[in-house]
Formats: structure tokens, sequence, C-alpha cells
């Protein structure tokens, strides 16, 4: 059960987090995004996991900026989301190594 500490985390957004819960493989992960998001959405979505997984690998901010073709503000904002968040990035990039 998701715990309300943010007003952004009402009825629906809940709803929402227990959808993904949901999801049993990549496939039905790709096709509940396709709908649910425009591809604007999942390209911006999907650039910043990338930002993440790079942060993770210790390149610097420039090279990822230069890499990916986002601004080095982007990556700052990733990073610091990464590092001052609630802790999603960093548990989703441990998972990700444990299944590697």
């Amino acid at each position: 059960m998701v715990t309300r500490d943010e007003d952004w985390q009402d009825d629906d957004a809940i709803a929402l987090f227990d959808a993904f819960t949901r999801l049993d493989t990549a496939d039905q992960a790709a096709d509940f995004l396709r709908d649910l998001c425009t591809r604007r959405e999942l390209t911006e979505m999907a650039s910043r996991w990338r930002i993440v997984r790079l942060l993770d690998t210790g390149l610097s901010y420039r090279d990822i900026s230069a890499e990916t073709g986002v601004s080095t503000a982007t990556v700052t904002r990733v990073a610091q989301w990464l590092h001052h968040g609630r802790g999603g990035y960093a548990s989703m990039i441990e998972r990700t190594r444990e299944t590697s």
C-alpha cells in the first residue's frame, strides 16, 4: 500500500501504481505504457532512464550530454533525483543488476 505523503498521490495515482505492479512481462509493460503515454512522453522517460544508467557507470555529465543529446541541465536534474529523490531510480538500478 502506498503511503500518501505527497499531494499528487491521490486515488488515481495510487490506482496507476497498482496497475504497474500487475504487469508480468516487458511486453505487457510496453503495451500498457504505449496506450497510456504519448510517443514523446515515452521517449522522454526512456531518455531519463538511459541517463540514470549512464550516471550509474560513472560517466561525466558532459559525456552523458554528448552521448544522449540532452543538455547538461537535464543530466543534472536527473542526477538530483537519482541522488536525492525517493530511491526509486537506485532501487531499479539495483534490481536490473540482480537480473543481469
